[in-house]
């Protein structure tokens, strides 16, 4: 069996209505076509028990969430003081308990190395078997000196994945329009760093607006992936756009280059031809 799943950063975009098979709702028809999506929805809000209920029943067992944590919970708190909260949040998500992928903790430019001791007792702290994939974002923690090493340090002794964050292809484009100016000015420029763990590693790649300028940058991690899948580990791999009513393109240009090296990989259900004009 091959493990890996690729998502998209939400489950639902208005432009995508011709693209996904059809299903009573946007989730339903999402989890048809991508095995993963990142929870988003969650940095900023948090859902109802009842709403996860019905998330839950319309996704099949094999589906996963990968939710963030909550903004005041990651950003505003930093970690610290926020036992309460994450109680509440995971009580919420009970009814997903057995969809859900590692949680995303995303930390903020302004988490850096005088907080590390906040983000170890945070994750020491999670009821098992939960667990997350961090993403920090800190210049201190891409330098390769001691507040680098010790992150990875902590991450490895826990076995928890650094998410790589791609944006090398967003920023390799002219913000001409408003969507890449935006997503240029929303989005860190950082390198990229991986960190060998047996968690299953997690990558969210940040496109270029231009379909095929993203290519070159997608290659690599193509070659990287199929050797995770090799490996029997079990990447999550999350294609963003600009625009995110161009993500199910992204996802079907990167499944393309992947089932190049994978060629057992299902084909993606997605519809990207473009729709016919009637005579009438």
């Amino acid at each position: 069996m091959t493990h890996y799943a690729l998502g998209c950063p939400q489950w639902q975009d208005p432009s995508w209505n011709t693209l996904l098979p059809p299903g009573a709702t946007p989730l339903a028809r999402y989890s048809r076509v991508f095995g993963c999506v990142e929870g988003n929805t969650t940095f900023y809000a948090t859902p109802t028990r009842e709403q996860c209920a019905q998330w839950r029943s319309q996704v099949p067992d094999d589906f996963r969430f990968l939710f963030k944590f909550p903004r005041e919970i990651s950003h505003d708190r930093l970690l610290t003081g926020s036992e309460t909260a994450v109680r509440a949040f995971l009580a919420t998500l009970e009814p997903l308990a057995d969809v859900l992928g590692p949680f995303l903790l995303q930390l903020p430019p302004n988490f850096g190395p005088e907080q590390l001791d906040n983000l170890w007792r945070f994750v020491d702290a999670l009821p098992a078997p939960l667990t997350c994939a961090v993403e920090v974002r800190h210049p201190a923690f891409f330098e390769k000196g001691d507040a680098e090493k010790a992150l990875n340090r902590g991450l490895r002794e826990r076995n928890l994945a650094r998410v790589c964050f791609d944006t090398r292809a967003l920023f390799a484009a002219t913000p001409e329009s408003e969507a890449t100016r935006e997503a240029q000015s929303r989005k860190p420029r950082l390198p990229i760093h991986l960190l060998p763990v047996e968690a299953p590693p997690v990558v969210r790649y940040i496109g270029h607006p231009d379909l095929e300028s993203n290519r070159p940058f997608l290659a690599p991690w193509a070659e990287r992936v199929s050797e995770w899948i090799a490996e029997g580990r079990h990447p999550y791999v999350f294609m963003h756009m600009p625009d995110n009513g161009d993500a199910p393109a992204l996802a079907a240009l990167w499944h393309e280059l992947l089932r190049e090296r994978v060629p057992e990989l299902a084909d993606l259900a997605i519809n990207t031809e473009p729709p016919q004009i009637g005579l009438f």
